[in-house]
Order: structure tokens, then C-alpha cells, then sequence
């Protein structure tokens, strides 16, 4: 069964963990006592936006205001899909 994750949790990095623009790679990457992991632009946009401050639904706002393009719920549907992603492989904790 997937794991949920309810868009009035709040959501972190992992502590420890560093959201960072590598100019060199010219993509975002996480960065981990361990290593690195290697973003491409969608995760780079959803994490750049957890603060542990904002909800989901929050962070889903966000990017629909930086991206109005976007077809109408797909934000919504990447961002909930990427997030469990990140929390099973440890990258993000969330209340």
C-alpha cells in the first residue's frame, strides 16, 4: 500500500540534508553526510519550496503561481506523487 501524504502535513528536508544549485552541473542537488543526490527540475522546484513551515496544500499553491502553465492538477498530482517518493527513500520527514 502507498503511503499518503495529507496536504496539511508539513513537510522538511531531513535533518542534515542540503537543497543546493550545483552551477557546475547547472541542476539542484541534495546533498547528504553520505553524498548526493542528482535532481532534475520538478524535484529541484518542490523541494526548494519545503520550509517546514507551509502545508502541502501550500507548497502545491506556490507552484501553481510559478507555473500557470501547468495543466490544471497536475501540480497537484506530482507533488503529492514526488513527496511520497522522497519520504520513502528518507530524504524528507513530514507531520
Amino acid at each position: 500500500m502507498a503511503a499518503v501524504i495529507l496536504g496539511t502535513s508539513v513537510c522538511r528536508l531531513r535533518p542534515g540534508w542540503r537543497l543546493q544549485w550545483e552551477e557546475a552541473q547547472q541542476r539542484h542537488v541534495l546533498l547528504y553526510p553520505e553524498g548526493m543526490v542528482q535532481l532534475n527540475d520538478t524535484a529541484g522546484a518542490i523541494l526548494g519550496e519545503l520550509d517546514g513551515q507551509c502545508s502541502v496544500e501550500a507548497v502545491i499553491h506556490r507552484l501553481e503561481a510559478r507555473y500557470p502553465e501547468a495543466p490544471a492538477g497536475a501540480i497537484a498530482l506530482d507533488v503529492q506523487a514526488f513527496l511520497v517518493e522522497a519520504s520513502q527513500q528518507g530524504w524528507i520527514q513530514h507531520d
